[in-house]
């Protein structure tokens, strides 16, 4: 930490968030972020919007031309500390997108001017990002995105399990898991993995209302999750379809579904895991009615 900042952070808690100098009747806050790779704790002043529920942070560095650590820091982990004047929470940073993103920067632009310089001083648009209070909600989901990485562990587990059996069930190969019908054993066990996976992008889809009211900058990442889940659905149908006559279904085609259904979900589950994990690991969510 630098010198200067230190001591920008020490007048700042010995006089209840007021410090003097360049900032002096500015809207400060002091963000505590964890390293993305040293793991310490780090703690800058910045500069803040009040957004009404939500206080808004601008990764400017200036106008240089790279992102400031703090930034990169909350891209690796979302959990932060915010200490404005008297009080301090713990609080949920997510960078706003698009339009939004460019919405709120000029609205910090004609308020302070110098950050309509920053960002004529830089080719990078400069990041917003927004900050949640999220000490304060009820019915904690307690590590739900562990959850939410579990559940896709079990589904691809059972995804392989079928691929082993329809392997066995099309060479006349032995099954690991044998039964007198094969067709029907592998028709029984597609179909509840079908019905287990709908089940599960049905609850995600009903949770994402909720997740966009929190956070609307997180709008686009779930846009795409949706338009995913739409897809997973148009492959399982598909693979249904082959089931209905197992007996005189193309091997190579009902394989080749079943794989490219796989690939899809592991891309699908992997870039949900990486944007929304950490999130849904630092957040509470209200209930729908509240």
């Amino acid at each position: 930490m630098s010198e200067w900042n230190l001591k920008i952070i020490e007048e700042f808690r010995a006089n209840e968030g007021r410090v003097g100098g360049m900032f002096e009747g500015a809207a400060l806050l002091l963000l505590t972020t964890t390293g993305a790779r040293s793991g310490r704790r780090h703690t800058t002043p910045l500069t803040y919007l009040d957004d009404g529920g939500r206080l808004l942070v601008f990764a400017s560095n200036a106008g240089g031309p790279n992102h400031p650590a703090w930034y990169h820091n909350v891209l690796a982990d979302p959990r932060v500390t915010v200490e404005v004047g008297t009080a301090s929470y713990r609080a949920t940073a997510l960078p706003l997108q698009g339009g939004e993103r460019d919405r709120q920067y000029a609205r910090q632009s004609e308020l302070v001017p110098a950050y309509a310089e920053y960002q004529r001083q830089t080719t990078r648009a400069i990041p917003v990002v927004a900050l949640y209070d999220t000490a304060h909600r009820a019915d904690r989901a307690a590590a739900i995105g562990d959850h939410l990485v579990k559940v896709h562990a079990e589904l691809l587990d059972r995804l392989a399990a079928i691929r082993e059996e329809a392997a066995a069930f099309f060479t006349g190969r032995p099954s690991a898991r044998p039964a007198p019908d094969l067709g029907a054993q592998l028709r029984t066990h597609c179909f509840t993995v079908c019905d287990a996976l709908g089940e599960h992008h049905t609850n995600e889809d009903a949770v994402f209302p909720r997740l966009e009211k929190l956070f609307p900058g997180l709008s686009p990442t779930l846009e795409r999750l949706r338009d995913e889940h739409r897809a997973v659905i148009r492959t399982k149908n598909a693979l249904r379809a082959l089931l209905d006559d197992v007996e005189t279904t193309d091997p190579a085609r009902f394989q080749a579904e079943l794989t490219r259904m796989t690939a899809e979900l592991e891309a699908h589950f992997a870039y949900e895991e990486e944007q929304l994990v950490p999130l849904l690991n630092s957040v509470t969510l209200a209930h729908p009615e509240s």
